[in-house]
């Protein structure tokens, strides 16, 4: 049987009504939810005995429900969803009577070394009394013999853990199947000196503190970059905001350790406090520019983004799969899927009122809009990111019983990628302003991902009545933005009658111009211009 992952144990005492046949069902399902039976007894006898009234048609199973997520004050109510779930997937009346923690935090023990002790210096000195010469030459060899063992040149490779008592006692032991105990031993820690008047916290609960004191932090920074954005009362209110923070950053430092260590953690999250400061102010980069709101807002999304789909991706079941991989493939699939240029080409041709076909971007180009397009989509990330991290933290509107959870997500789902769809909308939108600002003006338009359009003067090659123009008639005189040629034709940009005009390419030749403002002359002599 393969061995399933979870985070938290949970021991439930799960009833199960009906007859044997049930009772066998929920035997099998729990073992193939890996979900071991520690005992299991007829409601009324063994241990409810006196607790709960005899039915001899319902039955107790002591169940140690696993599963993945957070531990805090919602875990056992996680544990019993998961029984209520299971009891809805299968049909069986199955009710969770009472649900337990099993407390399985690992304790930090101190490492250490152990090393021979034949380098160090005899305790007892020699009879009769020392001199100076010889007190000297002692402390000398006391301190060669530190420094050596802290380098590790004694080591055994021998590695133990627990106080230091214990981790002497255990490096001198004669362990059953190992070596006999050879020279005198000793034992050393790992890193630097034993403080054992500090006791640290159990290994999960310290990282949950430690993961406090950075949010806290981090808050603190972002009230304080907004209060560096206002000015009078503002200033004051949000500086005020990032003191409360700090101060609640200080307090978790406080009691980040078991027994001692307060004053240590005090200054280390100070010292982190004013680092952070420092870097939000822009000290220490090249520009020196400070960091703004909205830089630090899309830096929280993209953070939350990125552990939100990590805490969903690492469960790896269909359904979570599907709620991260959705938009994700969505976003790939509109931004890499090409009919006539890239999407972003597209919509940027049909605001200027021509084909996609007329604009021939090169295929780099179209690769590099599809990345921008993606990005725009990669928003749409946030919503299974957020729901993944509410998993984790066992929130009650994301329950496995919860009804209307699924109905919520894919709501919120199609408005965040109806945004970012707008997104997209208004980057080509804006491209296609700045063309027709540009053409008004008659300066040179910007490009927009490998359209790049250039001011010419269109020199006609056969009469002007033979001129098959399409969308309005060619004025020699006047410079016209082209965008190229494409299958046989050339496609201008009338400045004066704002549209498209199109000739083929067989009857003109392109002359580049300056801008839009120069008056087109050719050899047969100079054209007037209209007004």
């Amino acid at each position: 049987m393969l061995r399933r992952r979870y985070d938290q144990r949970v021991l439930v005492l799960v009833e199960v009504r009906g007859e044997q046949r049930d009772w066998d069902e929920a035997e099998r399902v729990f073992d193939q939810r890996g979900w071991p039976v520690v005992a299991a007894f007829v409601r009324g006898e063994g241990a409810s005995r006196g607790v709960l009234r005899e039915a001899p048609l319902a039955r107790l199973y002591s169940v140690e429900v696993r599963f993945f997520g957070a531990r805090n004050r919602r875990t056992e109510l996680a544990a019993g969803w998961r029984v209520e779930q299971l009891a809805r997937a299968v049909g069986l009346e199955m009710y969770a009577r009472r649900c337990e923690l099993v407390d399985r935090d690992r304790e930090q023990l101190t490492g250490w070394r152990v090393h021979t002790v034949d380098h160090r210096p005899p305790r007892a000195p020699a009879p009769g009394p020392l001199t100076r010469m010889a007190r000297l030459r002692r402390a000398v060899g006391v301190s060669r013999a530190r420094i050596s063992e802290r380098r590790g040149y004694h080591d055994t490779g021998m590695v133990v853990t627990g106080t230091a008592s214990e981790a002497r006692r255990l490096s001198r032991m004669n362990l059953p199947g190992g070596s006999a105990p050879g020279a005198a031993v000793d034992v050393r820690p790992f890193y630097g000196r034993e403080r054992s008047h500090i006791v640290p916290r159990r290994e999960e609960d310290g990282w949950q503190r430690t993961f406090r004191i950075v949010a806290w932090l981090l808050v603190t920074v972002f009230c304080a970059v907004v209060a560096r954005q206002h000015s009078g009362v503002g200033v004051w209110v949000w500086a005020g905001i990032a003191v409360l923070c700090f101060v609640g950053a200080a307090r978790v430092a406080y009691g980040l350790f078991a027994v001692g260590g307060r004053v240590g953690s005090l200054l280390v999250c100070g010292v982190t406090a004013v680092f952070f400061l420092a870097l939000s102010s822009g000290m220490g980069t090249e520009d020196g520019r400070a960091w703004t709101p909205a830089q630090m807002l899309s830096v929280f999304a993209v953070t939350a983004t990125v552990g939100g789909i990590w805490l969903l991706v690492r469960q790896w079941t269909w359904g979570e799969w599907f709620a991260w991989a959705a938009p994700l493939v969505f976003a790939v699939v509109v931004s890499c899927v090409v009919a006539s240029g890239s999407v972003l080409h597209a919509l940027y041709a049909d605001g200027l009122g021509v084909t996609p076909e007329v604009l021939d971007v090169p295929g780099i180009w179209q690769a590099t809009s599809a990345v921008k397009l993606l990005s725009l989509l990669s928003y749409a990330l946030l919503v299974p990111a957020l729901w993944g991290i509410a998993k984790h933290v066992h929130a009650p509107f994301v329950s496995p019983v919860e009804r209307l959870g699924v109905p919520l997500y894919v709501c919120v789902q199609l408005a965040v990628v109806a945004v970012c769809g707008l997104g997209a909308l208004d980057s080509a939108q804006e491209a296609v302003d700045d063309f027709r600002t540009a053409a008004v003006r008659k300066t040179a338009p910007p490009s927009y991902f490998g359209v790049a359009p250039e001011w010419m003067c269109v020199e006609p090659t056969v009469p002007a009545a033979k001129l098959g123009s399409r969308g309005g008639v060619l004025k020699p005189g006047h410079p016209y933005l082209s965008f190229g040629e494409a299958g046989g034709t050339v496609s201008l940009w009338d400045a004066s009658a704002g549209g498209p005009l199109q000739m083929p390419a067989e009857q003109i030749r392109l002359v580049p111009a300056a801008d839009g403002r120069v008056r087109c002359t050719f050899s047969y002599g100079t054209l007037p211009m209209d007004g």
